[in-house]
């Protein structure tokens, strides 16, 4: 797979939270650290998503937001 994202971080899927439309799929890092991407129901079906399959959580810089307290 070639994509232009530079930030590729490899893990496992730790849980996936459907909703009506929309899942939460949190991904397990190497090194512990949780990330969660919220992707269709359809996305999930698509790639054959499960609990404890390798992937991988690709970021693009123009979709990251930063907030602060």
């Amino acid at each position: 797979m070639k994509l232009s994202a530079r930030n590729q971080l490899k893990g496992k899927v730790l849980s996936i939270q459907k909703g009506a439309t929309t899942s939460h799929v949190s991904i397990e890092l190497v090194g512990g650290a949780v990330v969660m991407a919220s992707i269709t129901n359809e996305a999930v079906a698509d790639l054959g998503l499960v609990v404890g399959q390798p992937a991988v959580a690709v970021i693009k810089a123009s979709d990251v937001m930063v907030g602060v307290e």
